[in-house]
């Protein structure tokens, strides 16, 4: 494969050029030395970005689907970042979740892509805020970033959405899993999911009562706890609607602005990090470790002597 050409990639996914565009997200999913380049020339632009989590079960690719159906029907365009469990032996994406949105997969104005969490916390692989940032800049009206579901660490995926969907499902500790993981606290929009079963009503009676036994909220916006049956599609208008109504309260508000400012943040100390790293002397970190485990220096000293070299 020849090497990218940033502007002549940019100018054809422009166009719809869906191999051009994954090229592009490969750019900047992998660092390459034409990612600054692929940043520069497309600027983030003003897609409603819209965060899917919840625990491992509970339909979020099916429910995502039901979503991308319904936005279609609205004239709007759509882009999905699946960012999915690395694979122990390739470190690649596995892509079962995602053949259930194979349906959307010949229409033009849907674009799918997974990539591989590789590790990090919370679902979001580390170059999900840059593959945000092209596709909205592509002119996606909407980009829908849907997580592994980790529990705990998925909190992470604010920093990346304008609005947070979390998906609950009946019979399945979903009330003790929002708690812990703080996903009440995350949330935008609440959504029973699989809602034709036994429980549904009192899992959305729960969320209801914990949402309502908090403070209302200083910027006024309480999140709505909405039923659906992705499988069949009902209620998934309603909750399309919710999500518009949020992006509307966002807009006005001033909260989209300061999530994006805290977007672009988050995306820069993670570079920064990661460039940092790169550039850490292994050799003489091995050298320091060593002084460490044999009682010679504190490791606090020992990262301060690390930074202070010639990285």
């Amino acid at each position: 494969m020849r090497t990218l050409d940033p502007a002549e990639a940019v100018a054809r996914a422009r166009t719809g050029d869906r191999l051009a565009l994954s090229r592009l997200i490969t750019a900047v999913e992998e660092r390459t030395a034409a990612a600054e380049e692929v940043g520069r020339l497309v600027p983030p632009g003003p897609a409603h970005v819209v965060g899917i989590t919840g625990s491992p079960g509970v339909g979020k690719s099916t429910t995502t689907a039901a979503l991308i159906e319904e936005w279609r029907a609205r004239g709007a365009t759509v882009a999905v970042v699946a960012v999915d469990p690395s694979s122990p032996f390739t470190g690649g994406a596995l892509l079962g979740d995602r053949v259930r949105m194979e349906v959307h997969g010949t229409d033009p104005g849907v674009f799918i892509r997974s990539m591989a969490a590789r590790g990090q916390l919370g679902g979001l692989a580390a170059a999900t805020p840059a593959a945000v940032s092209l596709l909205s800049g592509l002119g996606f009206d909407i980009v829908v970033v849907e997580t592994v579901g980790v529990g705990q660490s998925e909190v992470d995926i604010v920093r990346y959405a304008d609005t947070v969907l979390i998906l609950q499902a009946p019979g399945m500790g979903d009330r003790i899993q929002a708690t812990k993981a703080g996903l009440l606290e995350i949330a935008d929009v609440f959504a029973v999911n699989k809602s034709d079963r036994p429980g549904a009503a009192l899992t959305k009676r729960e969320l209801l009562a914990m949402v309502a036994a908090k403070p209302i909220p200083a910027d006024g916006w309480r999140p709505p706890v909405l039923p659906v049956v992705a499988t069949t599609g009902e209620g998934i208008a309603e909750l399309a609607d919710a999500l518009a109504d949020h992006a509307r309260w966002g807009r006005a508000s001033g909260a989209a602005a300061a999530r994006r400012t805290d977007r672009a943040l988050a995306e820069i100390r993670a570079l920064a990090a990661e460039q940092l790293q790169q550039r850490i002397d292994e050799d003489e970190l091995a050298a320091l470790a060593q002084q460490v485990a044999a009682g010679h220096l504190a490791a606090p000293a020992a990262a301060r002597r690390l930074l202070a070299g010639p990285l």
